[in-house]
């Protein structure tokens, strides 16, 4: 007995979802494993994770903080490239922070919950930071000598002309003291929480300072990367660490300059990318040969 068409169609169709359920579902799948398996794959298949005394440290391909329980950085440990994967590092909630060049201005209010640093903050309060830490220079262009965006609202009689008259560090939110004391004779006042100076026709002024124009304090030491898990820094910031490691481990600067070295790897196919300094195996490194004092 012959099957209805459109009976025989349906069950060939359902032959079809039964077969690739098998093969794309169950197959594939188990088969990717077990190449995963294989000696020199199973690592790298694992999450290339990292142990120190059997005890599972980390993942060489993620980044991590080397903070005390305050959030601090321990002194003795190279520290890592900012983050803002949630709260940091976090693979579940990998992203940048979605702020520009354009985002100089903080949101300034009463509720902390609804205050928040624009990105040129951000780097200015890492980067005084950092500088304060590694003792450098952390000055930078636009940014105050108290780490905020260095970033007026001048207002003028007739918009964007005419004589100034008002100007507000935007910043800098009372009762603090501006960077500057004056702009064009007209006192400048810190910001008020809650108050849009833009919204009101100030026009916002960046005041570059007398910071070096090549920082101490080098760029992926302040700025966090699109995914806000790389487990690298630079060569430079590398660098930048190594007399206060050195000193926290009472160690030769020389050594510890050597194991930078032996844990920066090359630019990918030798042409690729940047040379970066793996954090955390080199961290590791250290308490290998210098034990913290």
């Amino acid at each position: 007995m012959r099957l209805p068409t459109w009976i025989a169609q349906h069950l060939a169709a359902l032959r079809a979802v039964l077969v690739f359920t098998v093969l794309l579902g169950l197959v594939y799948p188990l088969a990717l494993v077990a190449v995963g398996q294989l000696p020199g794959l199973n690592h790298k298949a694992g999450g290339s994770l990292t142990t120190s005394g059997g005890t599972t440290v980390g993942s060489a391909l993620i980044g991590q903080s080397f903070t005390d329980a305050d959030g601090n950085p321990v002194a003795r440990y190279f520290q890592s490239r900012p983050s803002a994967a949630g709260d940091g590092y976090d693979p579940t909630s990998t992203s940048a922070s979605n702020l520009g060049p354009e985002s100089v201005v903080d949101t300034i209010a009463t509720d902390p919950e609804e205050s928040s640093e624009s990105l040129l903050t951000q780097v200015c309060g890492r980067s005084k930071e950092v500088g304060e830490l590694n003792g450098v220079d952390g000055r930078r262009p636009f940014c105050t000598d108290d780490g905020v965006g260095a970033v007026l609202a001048v207002f003028r009689a007739d918009g964007l002309t005419g004589p100034v008259t008002r100007v507000v560090s935007v910043n800098q939110a009372a009762p603090a003291t501006p960077f500057v004391t004056s702009y064009e004779g007209v006192p400048v006042e810190p910001a008020q929480p809650g108050e849009d100076y833009v919204a009101a026709g100030g026009v916002l002024t960046p005041i570059r300072g007398d910071a070096p124009a090549d920082p101490a304090v080098p760029a992926d030491a302040v700025t966090a990367s699109a995914s806000g898990l790389d487990p690298q820094i630079s060569p430079a910031y590398a660098e930048l660490q190594v007399n206060r490691v050195a000193r926290e481990r009472d160690a030769d600067p020389a050594a510890v300059r050597k194991l930078v070295k032996e844990h920066t790897d090359g630019r990918g196919l030798g042409f690729m990318g940047e040379p970066g300094v793996n954090v955390l195996e080199l961290n590791l490194a250290l308490d290998k040969q210098f034990a913290a004092r």
